[in-house]
């Protein structure tokens, strides 16, 4: 098993606590105005609507801190020059 760069695995770090943050505010923020739009009539509808935030919620989950880690390594490593020898 190769070693990791340190660079890249700061990296990664300061990715997943940008993708937390990210999920957080974010998430907030559109599911606020997702429930603003909520025009649900029936218990039916509204259970419907809450299960399609659910998805939402899980879907951005997966994209920011998923994804900002991996992103995060690869700036990590580029800006500290590591290459593999």
């Amino acid at each position: 098993m190769e070693a990791f760069s340190p660079a890249g695995l700061t990296g990664a770090l300061l990715g997943l606590v940008m993708g937390w943050v990210d999920y957080k505010i974010a998430g907030g923020i559109i599911e606020k105005k997702l429930r603003d739009t909520d025009k649900s009539v029936t218990p039916a509808e509204k259970a419907d609507y809450e299960r399609r935030i659910q998805w939402f919620r899980r879907l951005l989950f997966v994209s920011t801190v998923g994804v900002f880690p991996v992103v995060g390594y690869l700036f990590g490593t580029t800006i500290a020059g590591w290459t593999k020898d």
